[in-house]
């Protein structure tokens, strides 16, 4: 746990959350400041702050909870669908140094878009630079 993390807070009952699931390691809850109606933030109960830094096993018990609520919460507020996803880092968004996924319910007409309305127009690379990013993950790993 970190003592200055709002989530780790959460966790520990210090700070009160609107908890929609919780087992041994995984702990749901809605969003205090949601992007829709039933927002639910799905987050490791062990303080990790970005992806990289989370085993491989919480990783996949984080997906397989967020999985399990997609359905829930769209059932929950009558969405149309949702869009489940992770901001990694100080640079793509993430404003809580605490791994969290999004589960934002999506309604019809509710102008947001599909998550490339993010970025736009992308970089134009040739196959051989796409070969070279390939290659350089790869060896990361």
């Amino acid at each position: 746990m970190s003592a200055d993390c709002i989530f780790c807070a959460i966790v520990d009952g210090e700070i009160p959350g609107n908890v929609v699931y919780e087992d041994e390691d995984v702990l749901a809850f809605l969003d205090a400041n949601p992007l829709a109606k039933g927002h639910t933030l799905v987050i490791p109960k062990a303080h990790h702050e970005t992806l990289g830094d989370l085993p491989g096993d919480l990783g996949a018990a984080i997906g397989r909870v967020a999985t399990e609520l997609a359905p829930a919460v769209e059932a929950a507020v009558d969405a149309d669908g949702t869009t489940v996803a992770f901001n990694n880092g100080e640079a793509a968004g993430q404003e809580v140094p605490h791994v969290h996924c999004h589960v934002v319910p999506r309604f019809d007409g509710d102008g947001y878009g599909p998550i490339h309305a993010l970025f736009g127009a992308g970089p134009e690379l040739d196959d051989d630079e796409i070969a070279t990013i390939g290659d350089a993950i790869r060896d990361e790993q």
